[in-house]
């Protein structure tokens, strides 16, 4: 067996560098917060684009003052959702304002008035049919600026002298931006043209093409925290069980990732825990309450005797959660922890607002889920896309593995965060008390 020299490790280790970073950021800009790894981009945008087209069907664009990794969907309820600074995931709205801004932007002049992009806006709104929320009120006014903060973070948008915040800041405030045209060209990435509506486009995205189900596990892998199994069809079940081993030697070369198998589904673990939109355990009150709910609900939940198919057993994905167990539990865990851990106090105050913060939380990172059809089921897949296995092939039947019913469900990767719970006495500054979690060996 031969070694690989220095240089080969070396070679490696760059290209996975650049990998992580474009999986994770897929919009760089040279002069932008990634400027530094910006050449390592460009000096293997070859290597790198083959091998994003070989392994996940994504593009790659490198350009000498960007590169775009174009990458596609995975169906409804699949996708990462934009955010304000404040963490305020974007509404409706705001996505609105964001893409009639990028229909103004590309044909653009390189510099113009922020109140020039507004009224454009405004003016592309009424073209398209749009009923935008009154940009003349505060309310409106704050919508925009956070689409168009977002621009601004992208480096579509350079605010050369002022800011885009004086639209909500100042009565009448201006500012002059400049312009990327080419970025504002390269954002988008779904067949817009050939898409009929929003749901439409949804599911165009998400179509792997020519690689079918081979290409479609392996965005799931790299883009979700975990792939439970009844989430695939019979011919992605059946791909991923026959090509696990080797699926995880590739992830490890490309991005440095682990893959972890059970009897429920896969994930790909990140050892560096930096590539990723999610983290748990995390801080803050939301990430500690979903953290804490979810080892009591696993306590109380767990099947006695859950196993696989192929050992005679009976294959347990998910289970269903008891109507009003989810506030009786977040109650117990205010009264227990939340004055000494110095929880918000809106979230102490407001039940109902705590309870939607962390489910969504534990939605995202795949460790609930509402009840529902299933992609198993064929829920969401594009025309025509091949869902059965090979003949006589026998693939994990997930049939029942999960409850059906409206309410929620708790998933089997929720085990994996059960927690031990240690609260350290007050400090002597008065800071109150911390909660520490201790994941199981």
């Amino acid at each position: 067996m031969t070694l690989p020299s220095t240089h080969d490790v070396a070679l490696a280790a760059e290209r996975r560098t650049a990998a992580r970073l474009l999986l994770a950021h897929p919009l760089i800009a040279s002069d932008g917060p990634h400027a530094d790894l910006f050449p390592l981009i460009r000096r293997h945008a070859d290597w790198l684009g083959k091998r994003f087209q070989q392994v996940l069907g994504y593009r790659l664009l490198v350009d000498s003052s960007y590169a775009r990794l174009l990458k596609a969907g995975l169906g409804t309820g699949s996708g990462h959702r934009l955010e304000r600074s404040t963490g305020t995931p974007f509404t409706p709205q705001t996505y609105a304002c964001l893409a009639l801004a990028l229909s103004v932007l590309v044909t653009a002049p390189e510099q113009m008035l922020l109140s020039h992009l507004v009224a454009d806006i405004r003016a592309a709104a009424a073209d398209a049919g749009i009923e935008l929320a009154e940009t003349g009120r505060a309310a409106g006014k704050r919508t925009l600026v956070a689409a168009l903060r977002q621009l601004v973070d992208w480096g579509v948008l350079i605010e050369t002298e002022g800011h885009v915040a004086a639209l909500v800041q100042e009565a009448g405030g201006e500012a002059l931006i400049t312009v990327d045209r080419e970025l504002a060209r390269v954002v988008v990435a779904g067949p817009l043209s050939q898409a009929r509506n929003g749901a439409d486009l949804v599911r165009r995205a998400a179509d792997p093409g020519f690689g079918g189900p081979r290409t479609y596990v392996r965005r799931m892998l790299v883009e979700t925290p975990v792939v439970h199994l009844d989430e695939l069809t019979d011919a992605e079940r059946d791909w991923l069980r026959t090509r696990q081993r080797r699926e995880a030697q590739a992830f490890s070369e490309l991005l440095g990732l682990e893959m972890e198998i059970r009897a429920e589904g896969v994930a790909l673990v990140d050892p560096e825990e930096k590539l990723t939109d999610l983290h748990l355990p995390g801080t803050g009150t939301v990430a500690q309450a979903a953290l804490l709910l979810a080892e009591r609900l696993v306590e109380r939940l767990r099947p006695q005797e859950p196993g696989h198919p192929a050992t005679g057993g009976t294959l347990i994905i998910g289970v269903a959660v008891p109507d009003g167990l989810v506030d009786e539990v977040l109650a117990e865990l205010i009264t227990e922890y939340g004055q000494r851990s110095n929880w918000q106090r809106g979230y102490l105050e407001d039940l109902p607002s705590l309870r939607e913060a962390v489910l969504d939380l534990l939605v995202r990172m795949r460790l609930m889920a509402r009840a529902g059809r299933l992609r198993a089921e064929g829920e969401g897949l594009p025309e025509g896309y091949v869902e059965e296995a090979s003949e006589g092939r026998t693939v994990t039947d997930v049939h029942g593995a999960r409850p059906g019913g409206d309410g929620w469900v708790l998933l089997a990767a929720a085990a994996r965060y059960a927690t031990q719970v240690m609260v350290r006495p007050a400090t002597a500054v008065g800071k109150g008390t911390d909660v520490q979690e201790e994941l199981p060996l």
